[in-house]
């Protein structure tokens, strides 16, 4: 199963905080504690993976078509797993798979409207010995 494996921390309103815990625990592997939240082990990231604060100008398309003022980024270790679990589990997938010299990116819409991008790093180079 792929995994979302980090985050720096996103926090934002949903209607349904428990339906959408419950859903992203489901088709992403999230382990959602007691308040509702998640806790990533930052020791389970490649590391080629880094966290990015991004601002957008107001009239970006980016975050296209949800109408939520925000993205979300989430770090995967299988991304085309992770696409087709949460296909499987009833959110849109947004066009194609990207790939970049730093990993490849795909997105979809979760069950809350929220446009989310999930990213597999690209591998790390091995080390000089």
């Amino acid at each position: 199963m792929a995994n979302a494996i980090g985050i720096g921390g996103v926090f934002f309103k949903c209607s349904d905080k428990k339906g959408l815990g419950a859903w992203y625990a489901e088709h992403l592997g999230l382990e959602i504690d007691d308040y509702g939240g998640v806790g990533f082990d930052v020791s389970r990231l490649p590391r080629t993976a880094f966290c990015v604060w991004g601002p957008f100008e107001d009239s970006t398309t980016y975050f296209d078509p949800s109408d939520k003022p925000f993205m979300i980024n989430l770090v995967v270790d299988d991304l085309d797993g992770a696409l087709e679990q949460v296909e499987q589990g009833g959110a849109e997938v947004m066009g194609e798979i990207e790939e970049y010299d730093f990993g490849r990116f795909g997105w979809f819409i979760d069950p809350a409207g929220t446009k989310i991008e999930l990213w597999q790093p690209a591998a790390a180079e091995p080390e000089d010995a």
